[in-house]
């Protein structure tokens, strides 16, 4: 395990004795002049009751917390009518106002 380090990066990981591990990096970083924002990388991985295995990768900054993982669901993609229909109101704003 490292830190936290005088600059406020830090890391760590570990394995548990059942398997699950762990590992995460961060570091402050200036996001603006007035404001400093912790940044984020990590991942575990464990077992589930199943015995499939389970990763999840994330990252985690100004922007909220993104986590990534085949196991994770994934939204179906937007009807071809949907997008058609998006396009056309991107190419036609004068008719918001009615």
């Amino acid at each position: 395990m490292d830190g936290p380090n005088p600059d406020g990066s830090y890391s760590y990981s570990y394995q548990t004795g059942n398997g699950i591990q762990v590992q995460e990096q961060g570091q402050l970083t200036k996001i603006s002049k007035d404001e400093d924002a912790n940044r984020v990388q990590g991942s575990f991985s464990y077992t589930d009751p199943d015995g499939n295995p389970i990763v999840l990768s994330y990252i985690a900054d100004e922007n909220g917390f993104h986590p990534g993982g085949e196991h994770l669901p994934v939204a179906p993609p937007v009807p071809e009518a949907i997008l058609r229909a998006l396009e056309y109101n991107a190419q036609h704003p004068e008719e918001d106002n009615l």
